[in-house]
């Protein structure tokens, strides 16, 4: 028994001494294998390449609790470059693993890179997708939910189950061949569906071609539900709609809202929402699942629609009739703007931690620096299409940004991104936005174009404190609301209107300030925003950069041939840091003997 204990002591104190400095404490790790590849699916009738995780179309869905590590290792047997990027992750004090160009270098075909973060102090409903070469038009994208601590209680009952479902517009057309349209300067045009969970429309009327697989959602009579809906699609803003139910708002992307119902709800590219749904309704028949395209013309549109079916256990038929009425914003133009001004912080909830949302007072903190993003719609600049912010058409850099600060690459990129919209030409530059750390900042998204818009920050949540049809001035910081907004991580800008949001902007590294809609962000609708400690000399406030980082652009000489091998069709990585092994082994025995 002495002897154990010895042991004992000895493994502990030694794991002890390989935990410090490193960053798996005490929390839990998770892990991942995502194998990326191409499949032949059908989800509009019409045989096409999509791209599968694990080969599953949607891929699967990442589940893990807040705090925990999570090392996901990435598999890439597409024929192209990859990267994989996890909106409204934030990824703290690591934007090594954010998974954009600016932050990362693209994982090559035939290689596989692992991913390592930890999901700090988050809680709800996000989701993965790929970030490169136009191929999130593909697939290639999975729900991702983080749940809640026991310890913390959540601000509802607890529901009976949890539902994630995926919905987007979709082209039948390769995601190779949309993007050759796109630098040809030609539209995308109206897609041809909208999938949910990756499945066409139920044949709801005869215009609805057979042989097309549809998503049926089982639920229990009498039972409440969490149901996750996240748009993953390319440019479509969406109404999500369930026939004869109510959508009680419950969270949007991490963040608690103050709990109203709705019929049917605009859900815009790249958002997340949770909405608690009871199954109050007689099981006489099913009932449908709508999708629906916003601000377009309905008749036109009208074969793009999704429809998937909600089955009770004891139901008695299937669904039939039309399908329930989308908004008409025809005579009001103010009703989607209100619904989004409608979702409200619940400021009486805990979070990710055991403290109330609202008790950061972001209303009562001075602005130091107001940035400006304007849009217009694309043009051709130097030569090529191109869409802006600012006159800036951004270019990735070759070298990503942190990875050049850290080997001192000069000429990478240029902190010289305008808060202001230019009067002058526009232009195609690596311009990023050299931010104050730890400022609080202002920033107004114009949306000068014709379409909706979502705006994405990487690496934060931010309030969404105002917006408004027209172009924003500085009287339209009276009409904020500086105590119960919504904090989140991807808004929508309306045509012809604006959003203002606040951030504090505490998390360390380059961050991606993106247009979500797939066309405008593959013609270079984004920056980077750089946020320096400058006093951060033991890198307490950013981790340094991680021991298998790629390396490309003028540090491409220092990457090494990957050692790889073959095995069932994965691809494993010979790991750099032996340590990490032994680390692992030694929590592994720790853990079963404690």
């Amino acid at each position: 028994m002495a002897l154990t204990c010895l042991m004992l002591f000895c493994l502990c104190h030694i794991v002890f001494l390989l935990l410090c400095g490193l960053c798996y404490a005490a929390d839990p790790v998770v892990n991942y294998e995502l194998e990326y590849s191409y499949i032949t699916a059908s989800p509009l009738g019409v045989p096409q390449k999509v791209i599968a995780v694990n080969g599953k179309f949607p891929g699967p869905i990442i589940n893990v609790t807040t705090n925990y590590h999570v090392v996901v290792n990435v598999k890439n047997k597409l024929d192209e470059n990859l990267l994989i990027t996890w909106p409204g992750i934030e990824m703290r004090r690591s934007s090594w693993q954010d998974g954009v160009l600016g932050t990362n270098c693209p994982i090559p075909p035939n290689w596989n890179w692992t991913y390592r973060f930890q999901v700090k102090d988050q809680i709800g409903s996000y989701h993965y997708v790929p970030s490169t070469n136009f191929q999130r038009a593909a697939g290639g994208f999975g729900g991702f939910v983080i749940t809640n601590r026991k310890v913390i209680q959540i601000p509802f009952n607890m529901p009976d189950g949890d539902i994630v479902i995926t919905i987007g517009d979709w082209y039948t057309k390769n995601h190779s061949v949309l993007r050759a349209s796109l630098d040809e300067g030609k539209e995308l045009g109206m897609p041809d569906g909208v999938l949910i969970n990756g499945k066409g429309p139920y044949k709801y009327n005869s215009s609805i071609p057979d042989g097309i697989n549809h998503t049926t959602v089982n639920v229990h009579q009498g039972r409440t539900y969490r149901i996750r809906v996240i748009n993953v699609g390319v440019s479509t803003c969406l109404n999500f709609r369930i026939q004869s139910h109510n959508l009680l708002l419950a969270e949007a992307e991490g963040h608690y809202t103050s709990q109203q119902n709705y019929s049917s709800f605009d859900i815009h590219v790249g958002q997340s929402y949770s909405f608690l749904v009871t199954m109050d309704q007689n099981a006489s028949s099913d009932y449908y699942i709508v999708a629906s395209a916003r601000f377009v013309n309905q008749s036109e549109w009208q074969q793009v629609t999704g429809v998937a079916i909600l089955k009770y256990a004891n139901s008695k038929g299937d669904a039939s009739g039309p399908l329930p009425d989308a908004p008409n914003d025809v005579y009001d133009t103010s009703f989607a703007l209100n619904q989004a001004m409608s979702i409200r912080m619940n400021n009486s909830a805990s979070g990710a931690r055991p403290n109330p949302q609202g008790s950061f007072h972001y209303g009562s903190i001075n602005v130091t620096d107001t940035y400006i993003l304007r849009s217009l719609p694309p043009k051709t600049i130097d030569g090529k299409w191109r869409a802006s912010f600012n006159g800036i058409s951004f270019a990735n850099p070759d070298t990503p940004v942190r990875l050049a600060d850290n080997h001192k690459v000069k000429g990478a990129y240029k902190l010289d991104f305008p808060k202001m919209p230019l009067n002058d030409s526009s232009r195609v530059d690596r311009s990023i936005i050299n931010a104050t750390y730890k400022g609080f900042a202002e920033i107004i998204i114009q949306n000068n174009d014709t379409a909706v818009q979502s705006f994405h920050m990487d690496g934060y949540s931010f309030f969404v404190v105002g917006m408004a049809y027209g172009n924003w001035t500085e009287n339209s910081r009276g009409s904020y609301n500086r105590w119960d907004a919504i904090a989140r991580s991807t808004t929508q800008v309306f045509p012809g209107g604006w959003t203002a949001i606040l951030v504090y902007l505490d998390n360390v590294g380059a961050w991606n300030l993106r247009t979500v809609n797939l066309d405008k962000w593959y013609l270079g609708q984004e920056t980077y925003i750089r946020i320096i400690n400058p006093e951060d000399h033991d890198q307490k406030t950013e981790l340094p950069p991680p021991d298998n980082a790629l390396f490309c652009g003028v540090l491409g000489h220092l990457q090494k041939p990957q050692k790889t091998v073959s095995s069932a069709g994965s691809t494993i990585q010979k790991l750099s840091n032996p340590n990490s092994l032994l680390l692992m082994a030694f929590a592994a025995v720790i853990y079963t003997m404690i």
